[in-house]
């Protein structure tokens, strides 16, 4: 199975059946960041749009932190 990537974050990807839909957390990173969808193009956008948000709430907080 090869790894769903994004920007140097990668994803770990699960079926559940309780929800009938595709789960994702984004791994390596001490925030639980995590998102879903109902299909492989969703759940990489999904994916995507998580990254790009938790990166750009870095760059704001660390702005502020200055």
């Amino acid at each position: 199975m090869q790894q769903m990537t994004h920007r140097g974050y990668s994803a770990r990807i699960e079926y559940s059946d309780e929800d009938v839909c595709l789960i994702g957390r984004v791994a390596g990173t001490q925030d639980i960041i995590t998102f879903h969808g109902d299909s492989v193009a969703e759940i990489r956008r999904s994916f995507e749009e998580a990254v790009d948000f938790y990166l750009n709430t870095r760059v704001e907080r660390t702005r502020k932190q200055q």
